[in-house]
């Protein structure tokens, strides 16, 4: 097995090069698990979600050369591996929004810079899932049935629509930045030191979040099945 960044590259690219055109969910379901688990095994900063998301999709564009169906369907399949990055990143940035709010709630400022950078970078996320699929595109090589190169047609498609880490980023930062303005009028404030040590240890309590939010979803359980009563 070939790992990068926590990431089993030879498996992605084994989904994409067997999958059908009728496996997209598939697809699309093991970019989203390779993606978070990798995410979930690091400090969750903006290099570091960088680095994920480019592993991810060199492994889809290698994926997809490698694949025997027809450009359209190469290019659906990319289409789930692109919504597959992008749910999980809206996971992390989930995970960044209550690690700030924990630190809202308990009096650390926004205006903070270690604060300023993480919303910042909340804001950022989107832009380094669109980076990564721009940077495959311009650096992947062509195929017959792809000439241009597997991931330009989907970025074509893709570029201009919203994203759910977008919504999410957006939705995030108005709520920390409410939440932050209530927080000085009623007069919130935490000490510098304990604000220091917070701010500190932010990335991994980010991480430490993320990996609570997918351990809560796994343990979730089943709604329960109607029960059929049986006539006599």
């Amino acid at each position: 097995m070939i790992f990068k960044h926590g990431i089993d590259q030879a498996a992605l690219v084994t989904q994409f090069t067997e999958a059908s055109a009728k496996q997209g969910e598939a697809v699309r379901k093991a970019v989203h698990d390779a993606t978070l688990k990798a995410l979930q095994s690091r400090e969750l900063t903006l290099a570091n979600i960088r680095q994920v998301l480019g592993t991810v999709t060199k492994a889809a564009s290698a994926g997809a050369a490698g694949s025997s169906l027809p450009a359209p369907d190469v290019e659906a399949l990319l289409g789930k591996a692109f919504a597959g990055m992008d749910g999980a990143l809206e996971q992390a940035v989930q995970a960044s929004q209550r690690a700030l709010q924990q630190m809202v709630d308990q009096g650390a400022s926004l205006r903070e810079t270690q604060l300023k950078k993480a919303l910042a970078d909340i804001e950022k996320m989107e832009d380094a899932l669109f980076a990564s699929v721009r940077k495959a595109a311009a650096g992947a090589g062509t195929t017959p049935t792809l000439p241009e190169g597997p991931w330009t047609p989907v970025l074509a498609k893709l570029q201009g629509q919203h994203t759910g880490t977008g919504a999410r980023a957006t939705a995030a930062v108005e709520q920390l930045m409410a939440d932050t303005q209530k927080g000085l009028r009623d007069g919130r404030a935490m000490g510098l030191k304990a604000s220091q040590a917070m701010l500190d240890s932010y990335a991994t309590l980010v991480s430490g979040v993320l990996i609570g939010m997918s351990d809560a979803l796994q343990k979730a359980p089943a709604p329960a099945a109607a029960k059929k009563t049986a006539k006599r």
